[in-house]
């Protein structure tokens, strides 16, 4: 006879195993389900988070406009060997996530021969960018290449910049710190021609340049030359004027240049013939001293107002501005209140302290517009108390390059250009002296391992 203890006892357990076997299965289901939700929103919604300190990983906001503002689809063709196109793919899907009309194209040269010769690829890894017809080369498989394509493809023809040379200005093709190499080439990744012209032999602005930028002179403009400039703007064209104290310190010994200074008082910028003096500890972060005045708050004009990162302008003068006659003068960024001007500027060192100097804030840039009288043809003008923030030694420094670009941008009716640009990789790597070495040797490859080894015996021991 069965024990009815015995089988009540087997059925009970048959139920137990039953529910956890239920609930098992209920659990699976329900982590099955997630994962598949995740998976569908991943896909749906591709969202990605850059944890890296300088940003390595995320487009810049110059190249989320370019691509968001596209009135056409757009295609980039990347040229590679089958083997390196996952590593591409890291850059490239990152244009296509910003716009359903980014379409990506892989092409093996090998497999695909005539296709690459089409493109007439110079060599393998090269990315090509093709709107409406137009196609442009990358310059290089970076960011700032595959957006400089994009510029070339959608504005067309170049826009030409020219420097004014003869009296000592930054020379544009010069390498060395005071040069504006550097300069030239960001200028011509955004599709401008950079070229230099003589106002000297003949006073006339040439009929083709779309800005002409006046950047330091350093010897006066005999009255023609002005007179030239003045013609230019006053008749609708645009024109940059970086203008430097009349230092007289030890070689440096800069002109007053009054009859330039008398043009742009007319349109109302005067320069106020000093140096501005920074003070802040900022600087010293840094690594500038107080002859390199620091900005950090902009005002609302299109060519500041994207702007969120620190300038610096060694060695400039202030300004002070007003509207006056046919032009209306608008203020783009002023120091700090802490900041001073001093009006000797033939002191072999300066000092803080003298009670002679002035106390800030100071205007340092401005931008202005001349009425021609006719619709749609205003002159443009912009004035800045120093021309070293663009030189070679300055034009890297935090973001006088995005100042730079942006204030041609404008000049030259290209505001949607106006925006932070890519910025080129940091140098992160970890510096260690041989003392360093040793100790990371000791601690990594014998003390870590030893302790963790000892740790596995002692637990060993315990529970036996």
């Amino acid at each position: 006879m069965a024990n009815p203890k015995s089988s009540h006892a087997a059925d009970s357990g048959s139920a137990r195993q039953a529910k956890y076997g239920a609930t098992a299965a209920l659990y699976v289901l329900i982590i099955i389900a997630v994962l598949v939700l995740i998976n569908w929103l991943a896909n749906r919604y591709n969202k990605s988070f850059d944890t890296t300190a300088n940003k390595r990983y995320t487009l810049s906001e110059q190249t989320a406009k370019i691509i968001k503002d596209l009135k056409g689809d757009a295609t980039i063709t990347y040229i590679d060997r089958t083997a390196a196109f996952d590593q591409a793919r890291g850059l490239l899907d990152r244009y296509k996530n910003l716009s359903p009309k980014i379409k990506i194209n892989y092409v093996d040269f090998a497999k695909d021969p005539t296709v690459a010769r089409s493109y007439n690829v110079k060599f393998p890894g090269t990315a090509y960018v093709e709107i409406g017809g137009k196609r442009e080369e990358a310059k290089s498989f970076t960011e700032e290449g595959i957006t400089g394509a994009f510029i070339h493809a959608i504005k067309g023809g170049t826009k030409k910049i020219c420097f004014v040379q003869g009296s000592g200005e930054h020379r544009l093709d010069e390498t060395g710190p005071s040069g504006l190499s550097d300069f030239k080439n960001s200028l011509v990744k955004e599709n401008y021609e950079a070229v230099s012209i003589s106002l000297l032999e003949r006073p006339e602005v040439p009929a083709d340049c779309t800005v002409t930028v006046v950047a330091g002179p350093q010897y006066d403009y005999p009255q023609p030359e002005v007179d030239a400039l003045q013609k230019y703007v006053e008749s609708g064209a645009r024109a940059l004027f970086l203008v430097d104290p009349p230092l007289k310190m030890g070689k440096t010994n800069i002109s007053e240049n009054p009859a330039l200074h008398k043009l742009l008082d007319s349109w109302g910028v005067t320069a106020n013939d000093d140096l501005v003096l920074d003070p802040s500890p900022l600087g010293q972060f840094f690594g500038i001293g107080p002859q390199v005045p620091l900005i950090t708050a902009y005002e609302t004009h299109p060519i500041v107002a994207d702007l969120h990162a620190a300038t610096g302008f060694p060695l400039a003068e202030s300004l002070t501005i007003q509207n006056k006659g046919k032009a209306s003068v608008q203020k783009l960024f002023s120091t700090a209140e802490r900041t001073l001007a001093t009006s000797n500027l033939a002191a072999a060192s300066v000092s803080l302290d003298d009670p002679k100097n002035k106390k800030g804030p100071f205007v340092l840039a401005a931008a202005g517009t001349y009425s021609t009288g006719k619709p749609n043809s205003e002159g443009r003008f912009v004035v800045v108390g120093n021309s070293g923030f663009i030189a070679n030694n300055f034009i890297g420094f935090n973001a006088n390059n995005d100042l730079a670009m942006n204030t041609l941008n404008w000049l030259a009716s290209d505001e949607d250009l106006i925006s932070i640009r890519p910025k080129q990789a940091e140098d992160r790597r970890l510096n260690v002296n041989a003392a360093q070495m040793r100790v990371f040797l000791w601690l990594v490859l014998i003390a870590l391992p030893v302790f963790i080894i000892g740790a596995g015996i002692s637990i060993f021991l315990k529970r036996r």
